[in-house]
């Protein structure tokens, strides 16, 4: 069983207490690789390990003198190492690092992390998906193009197509979060000038990361810009799911709505109101998760082997689009596991046309029985549009015409305007999608 995930979780893991905790453990995983090499002493890293610590306040406050994160994280854990009275050993931390060395190794704990929330949110929401679309597998409702009434399809069918797309989505994602689990520890200009590529390896498999097989000063910036691209498919998805209800719950349709709980009110000033306020809600910050996506794609081009542009930048785009897909996650499950659903209503539209929508299945029957498909669409589309201007029963106006008479049968109009005919397929597409 999937465990619920919370969205207060995820934003933990882009706390600055956690950032930093991360930062630590890079730090210690790189002086005990360095110290198994005899690079440094392994007394010392038994005491970086047992002593080093920080608190968020005290690097905020070195921060604010020395105008540089690294450094006074690097500070302020100096600092707890000489309180523990293991100052001595603190000239080991930081050995042979560069800045990012630290941070983007630590960036793709964070990152592994909220990728294992996002990856519970999508399988969750395949389950729900799957048991809505079982529930209403042969439940009949018109298909719509162009917000027209087309042809018949089944509710069942409009759950199972989400399902699919949510199904590439996880697939996509699980691709993107493991080229996101590396890290660098390369040096400055990501030549090794300090410590050994055999270093690396060892310090990113004690994080369990793989090591970047190539890196500047920082992991190429590629690498976040699929992340966040598939990021902004999942919500592209969320959002589909949420347009389409908000459009089945206009008044004019009332196919399916949002779940309204007792006591909620839905309008200061108009009583009757029940308004799907969470899918418009989770339409527009699905927006914001795609336009990061732009700004994931400006921070691959960095000035040689590493500028600062995209650092700013990434400190509001990861949080704000892992922690956004995760939350708009929890409301699209909530979303289609309390979704209200009226089969009833959706029988009424799909015959509200009186046959109409049979008009293709019609078209087909007289070109197969011997009438030319022009002559036959000719008269098919004439009493159509008369029945559209004049609300009349299409399939009278037809079982009333001589021409179509004089090559169908009653049965065989019956036939054409049969919906389990139409819909004589739904458990093959079931079939091929589960």
């Amino acid at each position: 069983m999937i465990k619920r995930y919370t969205r207060p979780e995820m934003g933990h893991i882009w706390s600055d207490e956690n950032k930093y905790r991360c930062w630590l453990e890079v730090e210690l995983a790189a002086s005990e690789a360095l110290a198994e090499l005899g690079v440094v002493p392994l007394e010392a890293a038994r005491l970086l390990r047992a002593h080093a610590g920080f608190t968020v306040e005290r690097i905020f406050a070195i921060e604010a003198v020395v105008k540089h994160d690294v450094i006074a994280f690097t500070t302020a854990v100096s600092e707890t190492m000489a309180a523990s009275g293991a100052g001595e050993a603190s000239r080991w931390l930081h050995y042979g690092l560069t800045s990012n060395d630290v941070v983007d190794t630590a960036q793709a704990l964070q990152i592994r992390d909220a990728s294992e929330r996002i990856t519970g949110g999508l399988e969750q929401l395949l389950k729900a998906l799957e048991k809505r679309a079982q529930e209403f597998r042969h439940t009949p409702q018109i298909g719509r193009t162009h917000g027209v009434h087309a042809e018949p399809i089944t509710f069942g069918l409009k759950l199972a197509l989400w399902f699919d797309e949510a199904r590439r989505n996880l697939a996509r994602f699980r691709d993107a979060a493991s080229g996101m689990r590396v890290g660098k520890l390369s040096g400055a200009v990501g030549a090794f000038g300090h410590i050994s590529p055999e270093a690396e390896e060892n310090i990113c498999a004690r994080l369990g990361l793989q090591a970047a097989p190539i890196a500047s000063q920082v992991i190429s910036r590629d690498r976040h810009a699929h992340y966040v691209s598939v990021l902004a498919l999942i919500t592209a998805t969320l959002e589909k799911i949420a347009l389409e209800i908000r459009h089945l719950q206009r008044t004019e349709v009332r196919e399916a709505e949002e779940p309204f709980s007792v006591g909620q009110k839905g309008s200061s000033a108009m009583p009757h109101k029940r308004n799907p306020v969470v899918c418009e809600q989770i339409c527009g910050l699905a927006r914001i998760v795609r336009a990061n996506v732009q700004a994931a794609m400006e921070n691959i081009a960095l000035w040689h082997e590493r500028d600062i542009s995209h650092s700013s930048v990434e400190r509001v785009i990861l949080p704000d689009s892992t922690i956004l897909t995760d939350y708009l996650l929890e409301k699209v499950i909530w979303l289609v596991e309390g979704m209200r659903v009226y089969p009833a209503r959706m029988l009424r539209n799909l015959e509200l046309t009186k046959g109409l929508v049979f008009s293709g299945q019609l078209l087909l029957d007289l070109a197969s029985a011997g009438m030319l498909r022009e002559q036959a669409y000719k008269i098919v589309q004439g009493k159509a549009m008369e029945a559209w201007e004049a609300e009349g029963d299409f399939r009278a106006m037809i079982c009333a015409e001589p021409q179509v008479r004089a090559l169908l049968s009653t049965e065989q109009l019956e036939q054409s305007f049969s919906l389990e005919r139409q819909l004589s397929n739904v458990d093959k597409i079931f079939a091929r999608v589960f």
